[in-house]
């Protein structure tokens, strides 16, 4: 257990931090003791955007990849109801082509309990369409997630245009 000190400090702690960025989420009074508990269960429990749709992932991929100089590959991680938990760039490659290492991606599929997956990279040419090196490279990951339970739902080329969705063309 916690010092008496530290116990009856830190509720306090946490709404004059969060009340000076204005990013406490729970309701509370000016000079209201906020329970530990309220803020850690909402630490826990709030996921990020809604990712409901080919396009609204291709949207937000768009926004994170399309100013990339150079080809980036990144992994938006899910829940098991397929709300996003995080996204992450994984890997940095050259103006044509980053090396992606199945094993990294797994440590950090685990790392965030992910359930399920959403693969992406950058085209910097603009050119969306899938090399033979990135079919291949899905099917890698694909093999290597389902050891651990965690689902490849779609993998997004990120180029000129429209985002390409393997899965919408049936290359997952």
């Amino acid at each position: 257990a916690a010092p008496p000190l530290l116990a009856q400090k830190l509720p306090t702690l946490i709404v004059a931090v969060s009340h000076k960025h204005n990013r406490l989420p729970i309701p509370y009074r000016k000079g209201e003791t906020v329970s530990c508990l309220s803020w850690g269960s909402f630490r826990l429990f709030t996921r990020g955007p809604n990712l409901t749709s080919p396009d609204a992932v291709g949207s937000y991929l768009k926004l994170h990849l399309a100013p990339q100089e150079h080809e980036v590959f990144g992994v938006i991680f899910l829940d098991a109801r397929h709300r996003v938990l995080a996204f992450e760039i994984l890997f940095h490659g050259s103006i044509d082509g980053a090396s992606v290492y199945p094993r990294q991606v797994v440590k950090r599929s685990l790392a965030h309990n992910a359930a399920a997956a959403i693969v992406c990279h950058n085209h910097p040419s603009g050119c969306t369409e899938p090399s033979l090196a990135d079919r291949a490279l899905t099917a890698r990951l694909k093999e290597a997630l389902d050891l651990i339970e965690v689902r490849v739902l779609d993998h997004f080329i990120v180029g000129e245009g429209r985002p390409l969705s393997l899965a919408e063309h049936g290359w997952l």
